[in-house]
């Protein structure tokens, strides 16, 4: 898809899955907003420079959270360029820390570099992208650090993961905690008294009708609460397309061994369903070649999702 202007000279690029959605602004000091996963590094240059942007001046990324699938980028760019980078300021600790575990990447596997984090930011902060003013909102559930951008000018939200139009983010449990989902809850509290035209979200489609889609968020959050194994299914499902996309094919007779081997695989079976591994993989498995999110060829096997 083509960088969309949502504001003056401020371009929105919408990704899929394996990449989260991101902004920059079109400007002799280029500003970004999210850089998405690091194996796509050239497309998401490619998809930058589209608007006559180099990536060597980019004065300052904003980053919404720390999964791999929003700071891909953020190394590679200051490495060129020298930028400062933006976190809430308990993602900075966690990047300062070198915490790969609390960041989502050592526990999932997935590829990630660590960068230098140069400024903290604070719910309620104010913070200037080009001539556009956004209020930052800190919104804990799906990550500890997690932040909402919100231009009362324009009455445009940009809410990364904390809101999407037909589903949501994963919610993992053993690192953000046993309340997360009552956090989450609270965070889509504070964007429900906000006045907004559109939404840009993390993954897919910008949308208009927000108190919609805060309406099926909250369903499904109180859906989790009442039904706990949901979790852990939801869990499941959305990290093995994950980690097929991160992988592009795996071998069909040795996945299950693999998802075996890594940590979040056999913790979520134990948490939800009794340790019941191979049952638990098979069903999934079904549902998904039913719907031909996965399909198999020539003994490989991938997902359809677009990454």
């Amino acid at each position: 898809m083509q960088p969309v202007e949502i504001i003056k000279d401020l371009f929105f690029f919408e990704r899929g899955f394996l990449n989260g959605n991101h902004f920059a602004l079109r400007s002799e000091k280029p500003i970004l907003i999210d850089t998405a996963y690091i194996a796509d590094f050239n497309e998401t240059a490619g998809l930058i420079s589209q608007l006559g942007l180099n990536l060597a001046d980019v004065q300052l990324i904003i980053s919404t959270h720390c999964h791999c699938d929003h700071i891909g980028g953020n190394k590679h760019i200051q490495d060129q360029s020298g930028c400062d980078i933006a976190l809430h300021k308990i993602g900075k600790y966690f990047i300062d820390t070198r915490d790969d575990w609390a960041t989502w990447w050592k526990y999932y596997g997935q590829e990630a570099d660590f960068f230098d984090c140069t400024i903290a930011l604070n719910d309620g902060d104010v913070v200037f992208i080009g001539p556009h003013e956004f209020t930052v909102i800190h919104t804990p559930g799906h990550a500890a650090e997690g932040i909402v951008l919100y231009n009362p000018a324009e009455k445009l939200l940009i809410s990364s993961d904390t809101l999407w139009k037909n589903d949501m983010a994963v919610m993992t449990l053993r690192i953000e905690g046993s309340a997360a989902l009552f956090q989450m809850l609270e965070s889509l509290e504070k964007l429900a008294s906000l006045d907004v035209r559109k939404v840009y979200p993390g993954h897919g489609p910008p949308f208009k009708d927000m108190h919609k889609a805060l309406a099926k968020t909250r369903k499904r959050l109180n859906h989790f609460l009442k039904h706990r194994d949901q979790i852990g299914l939801d869990l499941l499902k959305k990290i093995i397309i994950y980690t097929l996309m991160m992988r592009k094919t795996v071998e069909v007779d040795l996945f299950f061994d693999d998802l075996m081997q890594t940590r979040w695989y056999k913790e979520t079976v134990d948490l939800y369903f009794n340790a019941e591994y191979r049952p638990t993989y098979d069903a999934i498995m079904k549902d998904f070649q039913k719907r031909a999110i996965v399909k198999t060829q020539n003994g490989s096997m991938f997902t359809t999702v677009k990454p």
